[in-house]
């Protein structure tokens, strides 16, 4: 019973992680700000820590289960 909300957790973050990674990567190459008003330099980094973070905490979830 413990485990659905593990799976449904470990899946969340692992796609918004992913995701969030994609859509960095996709903006980076297309030259375009990544956050609006941040500069490149900080918003870039950021995302990208983010993105691994929730990316590793669902790997962490599923970890477990």
């Amino acid at each position: 019973m413990e485990s659905g909300p593990a799976i449904f957790a470990g899946a969340v973050f692992t796609v918004f992680g992913a995701a969030m990674l994609l859509w960095t990567g996709a903006r980076v190459m297309h030259r375009a700000p990544v956050a609006e008003g941040v500069r490149p330099a900080v918003a870039v980094p950021l995302a990208v820590l983010a993105g691994a973070v929730f990316l590793a905490l669902g790997v962490w979830c599923f970890a477990h289960i």
